[in-house]
């Protein structure tokens, strides 16, 4: 049993497999997660094959634990089912739109917290794959998702074979706002980002980025405008092929 302020990333894992009656029921108990209208706007495809992993692991950029791990999921927007319960009970569905997009993309995120929260009490290992969002359109081709369906989030799930550090938080009063949003001084930034830039092994991503300050490793390296601008335009158009635009 693993408590939420204990939780950490897991991305390497025993060959214990998952088996599928813990999967679903933990899947099943985060489906009481809170959903717009009660409609459930979500699906979720999981992986265990060796061949369907190696398809989908360049999408993920080639990282280890999409083919290590007994099984990944991806967690997908879809408003395709309810579509087709609509058209069935003689219904028009109005729900290929952009704010259609929105409102299932919040249920399914609701929904993968849930179960990676409940993974983690139940002893299991899990890793967020930010990479989902970065390649949709191949995700979609090799899990032939159909319109009005959309990969969202990706988790590699397993016995965990590591024990990692946590990594750091920012303080609470950086991110609680009284009544109203406050802005943030440079004093108040000082501050609250202080603990994240003392850290060794960022002062140390500094160094071998060759750059003045952490933050620039993130603008100069991890996550650049002209990258978010080329990735941006790809969502934006995969979005469109789903039919949500």
């Amino acid at each position: 049993m693993t408590s939420i302020k204990d939780r950490r990333t897991i991305r390497k894992y025993k060959q214990g497999e998952v088996s599928s009656d813990l999967l679903n029921s933990l899947l099943e108990t985060a489906a009481r997660a809170a959903t717009m209208g009660n409609m459930q706007l979500y699906s979720v495809v999981s992986t265990r094959s060796e061949k369907m992993k190696e398809e989908l692991s360049p999408l993920h950029f080639n990282q280890p634990m999409v083919k290590n791990a007994p099984v990944v999921l991806t967690f997908c927007v879809d408003f395709n089912r309810f579509t087709c319960w609509c058209r069935q009970r003689d219904a028009e569905p109005g729900y290929d739109n952009f704010l259609s997009f929105i409102c299932a993309m919040s249920d399914t995120l609701l929904f993968t917290q849930n179960f990676c929260t409940l993974a983690e009490e139940a002893g299991l290992g899990t890793c967020y794959l930010g990479t989902t969002v970065y390649n949709p359109q191949g995700i979609i081709d090799v899990l032939k998702l159909p319109k009005l369906t959309f990969p969202i989030a990706t988790i590699t799930v397993g016995w965990p074979d590591e024990n990692p550090a946590q990594p750091d938080r920012l303080p609470i009063n950086s991110f609680i706002h009284e009544e109203v949003y406050k802005d943030y001084t440079s004093e108040d930034i000082d501050k609250i980002y202080a603990l994240k830039e003392s850290l060794e092994e960022n002062k140390h991503f500094v160094e071998i980025n060759a750059k003045k300050t952490l933050a620039q490793v993130y603008t100069d390296c991890r996550y650049t405008k002209k990258d978010n601008m080329a990735m941006s335009a790809t969502f934006l158009d995969t979005l469109k092929k789903q039919g949500f635009m």
